[in-house]
Formats: structure tokens, C-alpha cells, sequence
């Protein structure tokens, strides 16, 4: 999983933080856990659906932008592909679960000025097609 910017799998940038819990074809789950003042090194995510265990606060940053996260124990959160650092900015552990899809993107795209970085509420919608078998994943 490396690219030319540098960003790799988490596991192997960060493997006091990150670890492999379940993987088969078509999807890989891992295991997040740091403590206050804990930083990643550069990484990328694929697609992914993030589930906290804890309650925490981080800063994500990628190309010169930043966002400060807040996020209680016990909710999901899609996370789109992304490239980024995270450090944990509160007082507490950071545990939770990324479930990592391994299917292709629908629509891959690079991070963009335009493109939300860190956990997101929801995944995006369904692209607007007339081909019903498409939107569903039949060819």
C-alpha cells in the first residue's frame, strides 16, 4: 500500500497503534488505540467505516489542512479514502475499529480542497442513474 507521497498502511507506519483483527477478500478490520499526545505517522485509509469505543478529540491533517474532531464512545462514522496524520488533542484513550473495505471505490477521487477530511456521519449517496442493476452492484 505505498504511494509516491508516502502514505501507507497503518499498520506498518504505526504498529504500536494499529493492529489486524479480522481479514478475508473482501474486507480488513483493525484495531485503533493511543493515548493522550499520540501521533500517527503518515497514512492512508481506504474507504472505511470507523467505530468508536471511546470517547476522544484528534486533529486530522493532510496537506496542509487540519480539522479537529470530537466524538463520543458508541457511534459509526464513514471515513472516505484518505491520506492523512492524526494526533489525539484530548485527555482520553482513543480505541476504536476501522472496517476497511476492499472493493474498489465507485467513484475514487484524490483528496481535494473540496473533499471532507476525517470521520463523516454518512456514506455518500448513491450516484443518480436510470440503471437500477448498477446502483445496486449487478453488472
Amino acid at each position: 500500500m505505498d504511494s509516491e507521497e508516502g502514505f501507507q498502511d497503518p499498520v506498518v507506519t504505526n504498529p504500536g497503534l494499529y493492529r489486524v483483527i479480522l481479514e478475508n477478500e473482501r474486507v480488513r478490520v483493525l484495531e485503533y488505540r493511543d493515548t493522550p499526545g499520540a501521533a500517527t505517522a503518515p497514512h492512508r485509509h481506504p474507504d472505511s467505516v470507523m467505530v468508536t469505543l471511546s470517547e476522544f478529540s484528534r486533529r486530522i491533517s493532510s496537506n496542509g489542512r487540519s480539522v479537529d474532531v470530537e466524538l463520543p464512545a458508541g457511534v459509526a462514522r464513514w471515513l472516505p479514502a484518505q491520506e492523512h496524520t492524526g494526533a489525539n488533542t484530548g485527555h482520553t484513550d482513543t480505541h476504536s475499529i476501522f472496517i476497511e473495505l476492499k472493493e474498489p471505490a465507485r467513484h475514487p477521487r484524490g483528496l481535494t480542497d473540496e473533499q471532507p477530511l476525517g470521520p463523516q456521519s454518512a456514506a455518500p449517496s448513491a450516484p443518480d442513474t436510470d440503471d437500477e442493476a448498477n446502483v445496486w452492484g449487478f453488472s
